[in-house]
């Protein structure tokens, strides 16, 4: 068996679309695969639209903060997906790369965050089938 997939989500600010990713990855894969996100020019907090629409699917995202991109990050992980970052994320050879094309909830109110959190969460359950698929449950 080899180890857990890790996955980084990369956009701009790390304060919406990143953030809601990384959630929803955790909370529908657990500990099968490891989660990093960050932004190449990270907010000052995590968008208050994008803490409370998760929090109305029971994730609380509050405690999280934007972290900065760095080359470390996209080495040390498996899969790379951006969101609109452009060429901002550094590319490592045997690497996958995805870019997710999502509207940018900065400066949105929850009702417009909704459907980018629900969007998020249908490429994050096809991503864990990809990549983390359940394990088929045994019986004694």
């Amino acid at each position: 068996m080899t180890d857990k997939p890790s996955v980084l989500f990369v956009c701009v600010h790390n304060a919406g679309r990143s953030q809601m990713a990384a959630a929803w990855l955790t909370h529908l894969a657990g500990d099968r695969v490891e989660v990093r996100s960050a932004g190449s020019a990270p907010g000052d907090r995590v968008n208050p639209a994008a803490v409370e629409a998760m929090a109305e699917v029971g994730i609380d995202i509050s405690a999280e903060t934007p972290k900065l991109l760095t080359a470390d990050a996209v080495r040390v992980s498996d899969v790379c997906i951006t969101m609109g970052c452009g060429d901002a994320c550094p590319v490592f050879p045997g690497k996958r790369y995805l870019d997710w094309k999502l509207d940018d909830p900065a400066g949105q109110g929850v009702e417009a965050v909704r459907p980018i959190r629900d969007e998020i969460r249908v490429l994050v359950e096809g991503l864990i089938s990809e990549i983390a698929p359940a394990r088929p449950e045994t019986t004694a």
